[in-house]
C-alpha cells in the first residue's frame, strides 16, 4: 500500500471518527440483529464490529505499542478473517454460530482498543507505523460499506421488511442517455501521486485503448424493467454460459430486493419496502445481469481501463459500476511481506472489477484508480450498470 505522510493529530482524528462511524451504522440494530448470518457471504454485524477492532490490535497495537496488553487472547481465532500468516480462525460460514462473546463484550473490546489507539497515536510515530495505521483506517472504511450491505441483506430477507436509520439513498438519473467519446491511444493507468492507495492500484503502466464511447449516466430501473418485460431472463443468447446456469439454478428473474406483486414491482430499501421508482439507477445486480442487459441493448460494459480514462468526464459515485475486466495484477505488481501481503493479491482470480463508489462508500474512501472486485454472481453489493460502445 502507498500512503501520504499526515499530521498525527489529523490521523488520530480520522481513525477515531471512523471508529465512531462503524458504531453509528449499527445504531438502529437490536442485539439479536447483530448475530445472524443468513448466508455465507454475509457476516454478522457483531463480527464486523469485532474484526475491525482485532485488525488494529493485531497489526498496530500488538506490534508497535510498548507493553500493550491483549484484550482477549481468543479473539484472534474468533475474528481473524483470512490472514493465514496470523494463524487459525473461525471459518467464514461459521461466523453466525458465535453467540458468544455477546454484543456488550464486543463493544467493550472496541472501546478498549480505541482508547489504546488514541493514546498511542499521540506519541511520536515512525512512518512505518503511520502507514500501518492508515491501512487499518482504510480497512475499517471498507467494512463500513460491507456492514451496510450485510444489514440490508439481513433485513431484506425477513418478512417484516424493517425500516432502518441507515441512509443510503439513490438519486434519480434524469439526464437523457448520451455518450462521451474518447479517441484511441496509449493511456497511463494506475495510481499516481503521494496519497493513499491499495497495492492493487500499482504500478502505473501504459495501456493501449481503442476508440470508445461511455454513457453519461447509469441504467435506470425503468430501462431494466423493459429488459425484464422483453423476457431478458429467458433469452439464453444474451447470457454467458456461467450466468445462464446461475440464473436457472437460482430461479433469478429480477435484481435482488425486487418483489413482483399484483400491482407491479416493489423494492426493499433501507427505508422499507417501496414502489419501484423508475428513474432510480438499477441496483443489486450481478456481473452476469449487467452483461446480459448490455447485450440486449446492443452495447457492452466498459473495461476498467476505459472507465478510468473516462472518470474525469462522468458523474459517478451512486453505485459501483461493473466493468468487463477480470481482476488481475498490474505489471510489476508487488505484494508486501507477511500477513498484510494477503490483503489483495491472493484474490486476483475468478473475480471482476468494479469502479467508482456507491452511496454506501465512506466519504473520501474512493478515487478514480480504486479497484473494487467481486465474483461475477454477487448481487448484494451496491452495484449498477454504465453502458459502453
Amino acid at each position: 500500500m502507498q500512503t501520504l505522510t499526515l499530521n498525527k493529530t489529523s490521523l488520530k482524528e480520522r481513525v477515531l471518527n471512523s471508529r465512531s462511524r462503524t458504531e453509528e451504522i449499527c445504531h438502529s440494530l437490536k442485539p439479536e440483529d447483530t448475530v445472524i448470518q443468513p448466508v455465507d457471504f454475509v457476516s454478522p454485524p457483531k463480527w464486523h464490529l469485532a474484526h475491525t477492532t482485532w485488525f488494529f490490535e493485531e497489526f498496530v497495537l500488538s506490534k508497535y505499542k510498548p507493553n500493550y496488553k491483549i484484550y482477549n487472547a481468543d479473539f484472534s481465532y474468533y475474528f481473524n478473517s483470512y490472514y493465514n500468516n496470523v494463524g487459525d480462525r473461525v471459518l467464514r460460514p461459521n461466523r453466525g454460530l458465535m453467540t458468544r462473546p455477546v454484543l456488550n463484550e464486543i463493544l467493550s473490546y472496541r472501546e478498549y482498543v480505541s482508547e489504546q489507539l488514541s493514546e498511542f497515536i499521540s506519541e511520536d510515530l515512525s512512518q512505518e507505523i503511520i502507514d500501518t495505521i492508515e491501512i487499518g483506517l482504510q480497512h475499517e472504511q471498507q467494512h463500513q460499506e460491507l456492514l451496510i450491505y450485510d444489514i440490508k441483506y439481513i433485513f431484506g430477507h425477513q418478512p417484516s421488511f424493517t425500516t432502518l436509520n441507515n441512509q443510503a439513498c439513490l438519486k434519480d438519473e434524469l439526464e437523457p442517455l448520451g455518450f462521451e467519446s474518447f479517441e484511441e491511444g496509449v493511456y497511463e493507468i494506475g495510481h499516481k501521486g503521494n496519497g493513499f492507495c491499495f497495492d492493487n492500484e500499482l504500478e502505473v503502466h501504459k495501456t493501449y485503448i481503442h476508440d470508445f464511447k461511455i454513457a453519461n449516466r447509469l441504467v435506470t430501473n425503468q430501462e431494466y424493467l423493459e429488459f425484464i418485460e422483453d423476457d431478458g431472463y429467458s433469452n439464453f443468447n444474451l447470457w454467458h454460459a456461467d450466468g445462464w446456469e446461475f440464473i436457472q439454478v437460482n430461479k433469478i428473474k429480477a435484481p435482488m430486493y425486487w418483489h413482483k406483486t399484483k400491482t407491479g414491482y416493489k423494492i426493499y430499501t433501507l427505508e422499507g419496502l417501496k414502489e419501484l421508482e423508475p428513474n432510480k439507477p438499477v441496483n443489486h445486480i450481478s456481473f452476469y445481469e449487467a452483461s446480459a442487459f448490455a447485450q440486449w441493448k446492443g452495447m457492452r460494459l466498459p473495461t476498467e481501463f476505459e472507465w478510468e480514462v473516462a472518470s474525469k468526464h462522468i458523474d459517478y459515485g451512486q453505485l459501483w459500476e461493473w466493468t468487463n475486466s477480470a481482476y488481475l495484477p498490474y505489471p510489476n505488481f508487488k505484494t508486501a511481506e507477511g500477513a498484510l501481503g494477503e490483503y489483495n493479491g491472493k484474490f486476483m482470480v475468478n473475480q471482476m472489477v468494479l469502479r467508482g463508489a456507491s452511496v454506501a462508500t465512506a466519504k473520501g474512501h474512493s478515487r478514480p484508480t480504486y479497484r473494487n472486485f467481486f465474483h461475477p454472481n454477487m448481487r448484494w453489493q451496491f452495484a449498477g450498470i454504465r453502458l459502453a460502445q
